[in-house]
């Protein structure tokens, strides 16, 4: 295919089947994680039985200093960038008038300012190219809210502003942006959930979702739909009809 994709927070859950969907597609994998590095070394092994080019780098994606620099690390590496998966993210829950600075930081820290951190060298690098797609990894609670997480919601309806101005002003330079904004999905952030139960009530199909699922939307997003852009996708099982 000859398509290059970066993928943040990739060692584990959404964003390790993402990469590995791209993989199977025949794209080169580039993907960032903050600290495990024996999950991201796995993550790898398996990108690599697609007999794609990938590779791994550690670094804090709130950082601008540490992007600027890996990011100019990936590009020397791989010589462009055409697919950019804004996926990296944190919960820190706690009930509002509980929540602390910190809490409130580091969320919006590594869920939002990340994504601007990341897409400003990378939109630079597309823009010469005159092409590439952005999907940013939202949330349904982004679009609805949620008890215990104004932090993470906060983050991720600021996602959607960004993904929707983005397109606006990208889309005279062949660059499409759109967002995946996912449901109930069952990954390492959602195991201990209390009242599971609940939440597959008023989910439509009656089921959790998989990190799969949301890896196929970003697939369709980044490589099928060329006449898509600004779009917030869905992928919640009917939990929101």
């Amino acid at each position: 295919m000859g398509k290059v994709a970066l993928i943040t927070g990739a060692s584990r859950g959404i964003g390790k089947a993402i990469a590995l969907k791209l993989a199977s597609v025949g794209c080169d994998v580039a993907i960032t994680y903050a600290g495990n590095t024996e999950a991201a070394q796995n993550t790898l092994s398996e990108i690599e039985k697609y007999n794609v080019k990938a590779k791994a780098y550690k670094f804090d994606v709130s950082n601008k200093e540490e992007v600027e620099e890996n990011i100019a690390k990936i590009i020397e590496d791989f010589n462009q960038i055409d697919i950019l998966v804004n996926n990296a993210g944190i919960t820190r829950d706690d009930l509002f008038i509980r929540m602390t600075d910190d809490k409130w930081n580091d969320v919006i820290n590594t869920n939002l300012n990340s994504a601007f951190y990341v897409s400003k060298p990378v939109v630079k690098l597309m823009m010469k190219q005159r092409s590439g797609s952005i999907i940013n990894t939202t949330s349904i609670v982004g679009v609805y809210g949620n008890i215990g997480q104004a932090n993470y919601c906060a983050a991720k309806a600021g996602l959607i502003g960004f993904t929707k101005s983005l397109a606006k002003e990208l889309g005279l330079r062949g660059i499409r942006v759109n967002a995946v904004a996912p449901g109930f999905i069952e990954t390492d952030m959602t195991k201990d959930l209390p009242n599971k139960e609940e939440f597959l009530k008023i989910i439509s199909l009656k089921r959790m979702g998989t990190a799969d699922d949301v890896a196929s939307a970003v697939k369709f997003l980044a490589l099928d739909a060329e006449y898509v852009t600004g779009q917030v996708l869905e992928v919640d099982g009917g939990m929101l009809i």
